[in-house]
């Protein structure tokens, strides 16, 4: 008889209650509170001691049991019938020998079942005289009975308390062990570990405030610590991913981005965030605990590289070990630590601002950027900024980066910001709070400037410093905040004339004005000191200033005019990017240097220059701008070119105060020529140019389904409430990509409006609906609407998530971020629920699920507190998501969900599952290689631990299949990421495909 059949056999739920005789009953807690003595094996044994409720004789008898068991049903028995009597006096030898083994139960657990049968069939009488086949019965019988006995240990009361207890005391003992050889031994582990402690304090300090711009009023602060003035973001992914699902709009939080994707090229606006998000990631990392949230950042060592540091002199960008220093870092770290950090997989490198250095420059940063990968291939992060346009839409593709967008600030955004800038800013600002928050909802032309972190910044100091009353325009707000920065605000403190110099508004701003046009002529984002004082120098004659001292007036443009920073000893550069384009766009047009304007149209840094310069120009001026734009859209080599020319002209179209009609007439003619847009970049592009777009949009009627989804794209994007109507014209429409588009778009704009213009007219067929606060659950609520597909956001509060949740008793739910109200309570009342996606980070229990649902499907991140063998009452559950590091229990658990086909794990964790776990009942699994401690992998695991695969799907690294034939039938899919090796003679009915 096949061992795997005794152990069926004796694996039956007969089984268990006969060899759970042999324990006694429960016993002590964790132990602290006695002698601390360890619970030895023969104190739980029921037929030891002087409570003995099993003799000797009631043991041979429960072995004969067990013997005659594993002889029932079909098939012969499994050793000669003769030397049945003598098989069952070795079993329960071997049981009798628990009695006699020196160790205590934790003990016992950790030896396993097998090398604890090795001990009872050492402690046992060697068995006399038995065939072949009774002594591999015996082997058996003995293996499996341990495992069964085993297992009754670790469910007692007692077990897990004292396992902690041990384990707790065993750790410290080795640290004291491991800190006394280091102490000893000094090398480089310890070298690394202490200058990685100072190195995360020093990117803590660094990086732990947030400059923003505006809020330096009277009695207020300059800086806000981050984690305090950090508002998370949402990015939205490539909606041409052929494998996204159409009822999921590719939206996520960008900061948890990274948690799903190794590598992203992130894409936003100027004063989107991009930095800032780059800022709080490394602070994320250097904390200890984590920020909520942001807990698989810990253990990472942040790498904040700067492009336009790096490049301002034209130096090679830096290798591995010369991050450090190229980024201005004063700590020397230890010869070879970055190296080993990466190649222990353990970086976040955070590559900030590829537009923020010369085109030409760009291909040379991809190549490093390439080598950098080449040379660490697995386990580290991998974060790329940009500008939208700065580099095409597959730049870093081939080399697996998924490209991500910062999205505009959503109504609900603005308002949490615009009440912790009034928070920040003292008492004396509360009274504009909510006046500026009713501004916002009542009148366009200020919601449409308060679209990033940036401009509300500027929007709130300015309502403030204006006793509530705002500029119209975007060039009126820049010259607005100019003007409070560069005077007001010292006059206003009494500040007086700190560096000797006592200017005026106009000439501070014709200074700044040429350094902003110097670097922008030549490509820099940054200038040497003694070159901006040069520049100086030189202008002050021609001002009129000869009377005042060069190095005076510098300094105080440097310290006092808020526009200007020193990022090393000999450099400078402006506060903000946009402050430098809106300077130099001025002096383009004083100088009148249209042609550089429009040679230059192309280029995505130049983009705002130019639209800011039509919002300059007198109306003659502009006019002559925007025709020559129109001009070289009409030499443009390709359609791409054509249509970002075009759209340029229009957007500036809204900067310009006044335009000849006829100008203006052949703009939107030409903006209609390119509608609808061809892809989803065209969409957005288009939404740039505003609300202006919506009257050239077409209707449904008529559009093919891929059209029309890319017409809402755009319409989507114009951030105006101009556009709920526009929408509410495709809210009939049956295609379930226009309606997922629809429903995704309800957080831009006024809930009451869009619930009851467009939401409230979906077809909910298939439709995910989103519901990520309070204004929207009372929409749905009022409503009456009840969706089988849910996302539900940390943002909505406990009462109106549990009321929405009885209500729908969805189908699919997904808990965005953590759990409404800090709990899974609302699931409950659930009785419908087949896919369950749990926030990232969650605190849950198996417990928490509710009963008698029929899950198919369960989305989480942290295991559970009580262990995965709870999910086994789920028999409909077929799939688990990637279990990036097991534990051996959470191995045994898995052993409990037989209902389980489908998995995913990486080579080193399936290299970690103890021998004894078997999963033959999965069919399916994906298999991520490319870790941190190997490279190659091998399929022995796979093979040992999944005898039933079917289909094996490899991605990253390189992989053996030489023993892919030991399967009955399986098919090996791959990435193009992935080495294989061992196919030579594989038997056909392996099939390898990519």
């Amino acid at each position: 008889m096949e061992p795997a059949l005794i152990g069926t056999r004796l694996a039956s739920a007969a089984i268990g209650p006969l060899l759970r005789k042999l324990l006694a009953g429960d016993g002590p807690g964790a132990g602290l509170t006695g002698a601390d003595r360890p619970v030895r094996l023969a104190s739980l044994l029921s037929f030891r001691g002087e409570k003995r409720t099993l003799t000797e004789k009631d043991v041979r008898k429960l072995a004969a049991t067990l013997v005659a068991r594993t002889c029932e049903g079909p098939g012969g028995p499994p050793f000669p019938p003769d030397e049945t009597e003598a098989v069952t006096d070795a079993l329960a030898a071997h049981l009798l020998a628990l009695g006699d083994l020196d160790m205590d139960d934790v003990q016992a657990v950790h030896l396993g079942p097998r090398a604890l049968a090795r001990r009872l069939r050492a402690a046992a009488p060697a068995p006399d005289g038995l065939a072949a086949d009774s002594v591999l019965y015996l082997d058996t019988a003995t293996e499996w009975a341990c495992h069964h006995i085993l297992e009754f240990f670790t469910r007692r009361s007692s077990f897990v308390a004292r396992t902690l207890v041990e384990q707790t005391r065993g750790q410290a003992a080795l640290a004291r062990k491991v800190d006394a050889l280091a102490a000893a031994h000094p090398g480089p582990l310890a070298e690394d570990a202490a200058f990685e402690r100072r190195y995360l304090a020093h990117l803590a300090r660094k990086h732990g405030h947030l400059t923003i711009h505006g809020i330096d009023l009277r009695d207020t602060r300059e800086e806000w610590p981050l984690d305090v003035a950090y508002l998370s973001l949402e990015a939205t992914g490539d909606a041409r991913d052929p494998d996204r699902d159409p009822r999921e709009h590719a939206s996520v939080r960008a900061d948890l981005a990274p948690a799903a994707h190794e590598r992203i090229l992130l894409r936003g606006q100027a004063g989107s965030g991009k930095t800032t998000l780059v800022q709080w990631l490394t602070l994320a990392a250097c904390a200890a605990p984590p920020a909520e949230g942001m807990g698989y950042l810990h253990g990472r060592v942040p790498f904040v590289l700067p492009l336009r540091t790096l490049t301002r002199h034209g130096e090679r960008l830096p290798d591995a070990e010369r991050f450090l220093s190229a980024a201005d870092c004063p700590l020397t770290p230890p010869d070879g630590w970055a190296d080993r950090v990466l190649s222990a997989g353990r970086g976040l490198v955070l590559v900030d601002g590829i537009d923020e250095i010369p085109e030409a420059e760009r291909g040379r940063a991809r190549d490093w950027l390439r080598g950098l990968l080449s040379a660490y291939e697995g386990g580290n992060r991998w974060l790329v900024t940009s500008r939208p346009t700065a580099v095409r839409d597959d730049w870093l593709a081939r080399d697996g980066f998924t490209e991500l967008t910062l999205s505009p600030m959503t109504p609900a955004e603005v308002a949490t910001f615009v009440r912790r800038w009034h928070r920040a800013a003292g008492p004396a600002a509360a009274p504009y709070e909510q006046r500026l928050l009713d501004s916002l909802r009542t009148t366009e032309h200020v919601a449409q400037l308060a679209t990033n972190p940036l401009m509300c910044g500027l929007v709130c100091a300015l309502h403030h410093e204006r006793r509530g009353y705002l500029p119209r325009g975007r060039g009126s707000l820049y010259e607005a905040a100019l003007s409070m920065l560069l005077v007001r605000r010292d006059r206003e403190r009494g500040m007086g004339a700190p560096y000797g110099v006592d200017l005026d508004e106009a000439p501070q701003i014709q200074l700044v004005q040429r350094l902003a046009y110097w670097m922008t002529l030549n490509d820099r984002f940054q200038m040497a000191r003694g070159h901006a004082e040069s520049l100086v120098a030189e202008a002050l004659p021609a001002m009129g200033l000869t009377d005042h001292a060069p190095d005076q007036v510098f300094a105080h443009l440097l310290h006092r005019s808020g526009l200007l920073r020193e990022p090393t000893a000999d450099t400078v550069d402006f506060v903000h990017r946009t402050f430098q384009d809106y300077l130099a766009a001025k002096a383009l047009v004083d100088h009148w240097d249209i042609g550089v304007l429009v040679r230059n149209a192309t280029d995505d840094r130049w983009e705002d220059v130019l639209r800011m310069a039509v919002g300059h120009a007198r109306p003659r001026e502009a006019a002559e701008i925007l025709s020559e734009l129109l001009k070289a859209a009409d030499t443009a080599a390709d359609r791409p070119s054509r249509l970002r020319l075009v759209l340029l002209a229009a957007t500036a179209l809204g900067h310009a105060t006044e335009v000849a009609p006829e100008v203006r007439a052949e703009i939107l003619r030409r903006t209609g020529e390119v509608i609808p847009p061809r892809d989803p970049d065209e969409a957005r592009e288009l939404a740039g140019a505003g609300r202006m777009v919506l009257e050239l949009l077409p209707g449904p009627e008529g559009l093919d389904e891929r059209t029309a989804h890319l017409v809402v794209v755009a319409a989507t994007h114009v951030l105006s409430d101009a556009a709920v109507p526009f929408l509410a014209r495709y809210a009939d429409h049956p295609s379930l990509g226009v309606r997922a588009q629809l429903v995704w778009a309800w957080q831009r704009y006024d809930a009451r409006a869009y619930a009851d213009g467009v939401v409230a007219r979906l077809d909910p067929t298939e439709l995910r609906l989103q519901v990520l606060d309070d204004e929207r659950a009372d929409e749905l609520l009022r409503l009456g609407l009840a969706p089988e597909l849910l996302d539900l956001s940390a943002s909505v509060s406990a009462d109106r998530a549990a009321a929405v949740l009885a209500r729908c008793d969805p189908r699919e739910l997904r808990l965005l971020d953590h759990p409404p109200g800090g709990e899974l309570a609302p699931l409950g009342p659930l009785g419908s629920l087949e896919y369950l996606a749990l926030p990232t980070d969650a605190v849950w229990r198996t417990t928490d699920l509710p009963e008698g649902v029929p899950l198919r499907r369960l989305n989480f991140l942290s295991l559970p507190e009580d262990g995965l063998a709870g999910l086994a009452r789920y028999p409909l559950l077929g799939e688990l998501p990637y279990l990036p590091e097991p534990t051996p229990a959470v191995w045994r658990d898995l052993m409990a969900l037989p209902q389980i086909e489908r998995m995913t794990f990486s080579a080193e964790a399936l290299a970690d599952c103890p021998e004894d776990v078997v999963l033959p009942r999965v069919s399916f699994l994906v298999c991520y290689g490319g870790g941190r401690r190997r490279r190659d992998h091998s399929l022995d695991d796979v093979v040992r631990v999944f005898p039933g695969l079917q289909l094996l799907y490899l991605s990253g690294g390189t992989f053996d299949v030489s023993r892919a034939g030991d399967l009955a039938a399986l098919r090996v899919v791959r990435t193009s990421s992935v080495v294989l090796t061992g196919t030579e003679g594989l038997p056909s009915r392996v099939r390898v495909s990519a």
